[in-house]
């Protein structure tokens, strides 16, 4: 469930967020990233992905986040389990007022994806970048290059 913005700012301020990251590469052997609308890491290029919600089981995160993420919805065991990681932040979706806390499960799969059709929510635009490319690149973000390195 989401939770009303007062609430979810009091647990932004209190602990860390569980998230779910997607590194998806296509059959070209390239890496999807989008360039984030919101904070936190707003206006970077970054990997799709989102948090879990209350009540709601890894799954079933996986399948609404590669829905709401890349349009398509896919199941976790499609996906190779990267492992978790930990990501800080010195704002957070509501401002500059608070940091936040992630803690992330990476998740890695294979899908070939037209980049027009993906969802703009979160994502501005979007690119496919050889591992190279991904990461030599200054506007990617350095979370996201975490999963490459």
């Amino acid at each position: 469930m989401f939770l009303d913005k007062d609430v979810f700012k009091t647990v932004i301020v209190s602990t860390p967020l569980v998230s779910i990251d997607l590194v998806v590469k296509n059959s070209n052997g390239e890496y999807l990233l989008g360039y984030r609308n919101n904070r936190p890491a707003q206006g970077v290029w970054f990997v799709p992905g989102g948090r879990i919600l209350k009540d709601e089981s890894m799954d079933a995160a996986f399948l609404r986040l590669t829905k709401d993420e890349l349009g398509i919805a896919l199941s976790r065991q499609s996906a190779v389990f990267m492992g978790p990681y930990e990501h800080f932040y010195t704002d957070c979706v509501f401002g500059i007022e608070h940091s936040t806390h992630y803690v992330v499960l990476g998740y890695e799969l294979t899908v070939d994806l037209t980049l027009n059709d993906l969802p703009k929510e979160q994502h501005n635009q979007y690119v496919w970048l050889t591992r190279d490319d991904f990461l030599a690149r200054d506007d990617v973000h350095r979370h996201s290059k975490w999963y490459l390195s």
